[in-house]
């Protein structure tokens, strides 16, 4: 498995806020409902389309205010796992990166692994704006 990591990214908000966020697909639907073609969620699971590619994705595993951990599910077109880290600084300090795992065979790995690098950094500077941006 191929591993890539973001950037660490400050949010001005308590963990447990963000963590609150995360944690549950469903609370996503606002935000992802008109961006993603076919979004559907409940608490652990969502599923949509991206680029025509049905994918499926599971919360695997939680620790409040901490971690986050994703998993695709079965039928999704690589197997990866990726997981949210969050540091709690102080009160509104939180740092925050996302770390990627991913099957890849040497074609798809030069083909694809710089973009992967570069959109979990964007990825976590999207959750870190949003956050920051958001009425408190």
């Amino acid at each position: 498995m191929e591993k890539y990591e973001s950037k660490h990214v400050r949010i001005r908000r308590p963990a447990s806020m963000i963590y609150s966020v995360l944690s549950r697909f469903d609370n996503l639907t606002p935000v992802l409902a008109d961006k993603v073609e076919g979004w559907t969620a409940e608490e652990n699971t969502c599923s949509f389309k991206a680029k025509g590619f049905p994918v499926s994705l599971r919360i695997v595993e939680k620790e409040p205010h901490k971690l986050v951990k994703v998993t695709g599910e079965d039928g999704s077109p690589m197997d990866f796992t990726f997981w949210v880290q969050l540091v709690s600084v102080d009160e509104q300090d939180t740092r925050m990166r996302i770390v990627l795992h991913v099957q890849l065979n040497m074609m798809m790995k030069m083909m694809i692994g710089g973009k992967l690098a570069q959109a979990v950094d964007q990825i976590a500077d999207q959750i870190a704006e949003a956050f920051n941006n958001a009425p408190v």
